[in-house]
């Protein structure tokens, strides 16, 4: 049974999952935002997106671009959690996860270091 939680609870979530990341990796994100939505309109299980140039891959010519866009899919998430204290973790999780790849870390590097 999905977790029932209002939008702005959620957020919240979200914000203090954001509040989890050390200072050094904070200040060193460029160029990208959170974004909340409901669900991945093609893959309406998937919990979080990470959808931009990652940041070890971007050269020179980077500049004048849209923000690198990080989705976590509200509906999703509490869908695939039991309660609310697990919907917490799982925020957490995936938005570390989503994260992780901005600096251009991999799915396989980060089920190793069980963020996956």
């Amino acid at each position: 049974m999905p977790v029932e939680m209002s939008r702005q609870r959620f957020e919240e979530l979200v914000g203090e999952a954001l509040d989890l990341i050390p200072p050094e990796f904070a200040t060193a994100m460029d160029n990208v935002v959170v974004l909340v939505e409901d669900r991945h309109p093609e893959e309406p299980g998937l919990l979080g997106l990470y959808h931009g140039i990652a940041l070890p891959l971007r050269t020179t010519d980077y500049g004048g671009v849209l923000p690198d866009r990080i989705t976590i899919y509200r509906e999703a998430l509490l869908d695939y959690c039991s309660s609310e204290d697990e919907v917490v973790d799982e925020v957490a999780v995936t938005v570390v996860h989503e994260i992780a790849h901005h600096f251009g870390i991999d799915d396989d590097k980060l089920h190793e270091l069980g963020w996956g």
